[in-house]
């Protein structure tokens, strides 16, 4: 049977995979189609393409965009979408800029709890890749400051810690739009972060079209009941293991596989937009 990988991240955001060994690591795991979906950016996706050009592996074009509702940030994956478009790049460039600014913030709210980081040691690690909270954590480990990354999100940078900053100024509903506008399929991405499912209804009136049901921090009885909204709502089901290279070791390429059949499903519903 043929399996994919939907959720996927490259040097080009917050992963430590090249393209290349991305698609090297996807073949070894043996998978048959993956989606690179990097942090608010397009410009791993030709490399990636050209990396799997002289390979049997299919890449789905994709990205994952960050947003906010009223003060918490969500993510909206964007399947199969244009991503030469002109005004998809210009968005980026407004959400880079955010996320610069988001890093000095960050680091300012550290120097405030004793734990001094330059935010050029952030930038230094993102090397020119969308930068974010996962490369604070890489600078910080760098510099002695923890002893692990999951130290980082836990005491300093999660959601609601200390050091957290929210600051995308990109509503969900702009997120969607987005990606509807560049012919592409929105989906959530790890809704149990939401905490809030009530709110799903409101994001397919705005056009999501799908959630992603499979997921590693997912538990069974996460995964029945994401279906079961699925189905009542009409949406698809993808999933993914959000593989980010070394920087997560335990979310592997492949640790999460889902059926071909449901890439086949975005492919008829990418036909029909």
């Amino acid at each position: 049977m043929k399996l994919a990988d939907l959720h996927l991240h490259t040097v080009f955001s917050d992963g430590t995979y090249t393209p290349q060994e991305l698609v090297a690591q996807s073949l070894k795991a043996g998978l048959s189609a993956i989606a690179l979906v990097d942090h608010d950016t397009v410009d791993g996706i030709e490399p990636t393409l050209e990396a799997a050009k002289a390979e049997d592996i299919e890449v789905l074009a994709g990205i994952e965009l960050s947003a906010e509702y009223e003060t918490q940030e969500v993510h909206v994956l964007g399947y199969l979408i244009d991503y030469k478009r002109k005004d998809l790049r210009e968005k980026l460039n407004f959400l880079k800029q955010n996320r610069i600014e988001r890093i000095y913030k960050i680091v300012d709210k550290l120097k405030d709890m004793g734990l001094d980081l330059k935010a050029q040691d952030v930038f230094d690690i993102a090397q020119g890749g969308t930068v974010g909270r996962l490369h604070v954590a890489r600078a910080m480990l760098k510099a002695g400051k923890i002893t692990s990354i999951f130290e980082a999100f836990q005491k300093y940078i999660g959601e609601k810690c200390p050091a957290y900053v929210l600051g995308f100024r990109f509503s969900v509903y702009e997120a969607i739009k987005l990606i509807r506008d560049i012919q592409g399929i929105p989906v959530l991405a790890h809704p149990y972060t939401l905490h809030r499912d009530e709110l799903i209804p409101d994001f397919v009136a705005h056009g999501l079209m799908g959630l992603e049901v499979y997921y590693p921090e997912h538990s069974q009885s996460m995964i029945n009941f994401y279906l079961s909204l699925a189905q009542q709502y009409n949406l698809l089901a993808t999933g993914g293991s959000d593989c980010h290279g070394n920087s997560k070791p335990l979310a592997k390429i492949g640790s999460l596989k889902i059926p071909y059949t449901l890439v086949e499903k975005l492919k008829a519903a990418k036909e029909k937009l």
